[in-house]
């Protein structure tokens, strides 16, 4: 992975920093939106956007044309097995 900027942050007595505007422009982050900081290795953590809801997701993926039951699925899955077995 490449950096291609860096920003920096002061914490406060309080624990709070304020992002930087780069960041936020980045991230694509709104007064409001929440951030989650995840743990990655070596004891550095990723800060993602998580300003989105599940509601909000809804429509991102187009419903199948037909209805298709557990048993199908697990048919396909079976056959999908075989196939690279």
């Amino acid at each position: 992975m490449e950096i291609y900027t860096m920003a920096t942050a002061t914490l406060t007595s309080k624990g709070q920093i304020t992002i930087p505007v780069q960041v936020r422009t980045a991230l694509g982050l709104e007064t409001g939106d929440r951030v989650e900081f995840v743990e990655m290795e070596d004891g550095k953590f990723s800060i993602i956007a998580a300003s989105k809801t599940v509601h909000d997701l809804k429509g991102l993926i187009q419903k199948p044309a037909l209805a298709v039951s557990i048993d199908d699925m697990n048919r396909a899955i079976a056959a999908q097995g075989v196939k690279a077995g």
